[in-house]
């Protein structure tokens, strides 16, 4: 009989395999067989390189030509959001506001 590639055929240590089709696989392998398979290394590699998604290298690409970008975005955001909030102009509006009928599409008799 070949030694088997992989431990993942293996049953589990400690405990009984639960269902009939595992039980039947763990059969056909010899348990001093599975001992002396190797183990899968859970260690990652001493020169491990980060992932960088295509976005933000795109970003920092566009950041690196042109510096002011940053700068340009809060303008635009000021000109838009920034803005000072009048509190009575707010209060107004609140007080304007109509109350809306249970259901809408019903007339009023």
């Amino acid at each position: 009989m070949a030694a088997p590639t992989s431990f993942r055929s293996c049953p589990p240590r400690g405990r009984r395999p639960a269902s009939g089709g595992q039980r039947r696989a763990a059969a056909k392998i010899a348990p001093s067989l599975c001992r002396r398979l190797p183990r899968a290394k859970t260690t990652m590699p001493l020169f491990w390189k980060a992932y960088k998604s295509d976005v933000t290298s795109f970003i920092e690409e566009l950041k690196a030509k042109k510096p002011t970008l940053e700068a340009e975005q809060r303008q635009g955001r000021a000109l838009l959001w920034d803005k000072p909030i009048d509190r009575s102009t707010q209060a107004e509006y609140r007080d304007a506001n109509v109350a809306q009928q249970p259901y809408v599409y019903q007339t009023k008799r």
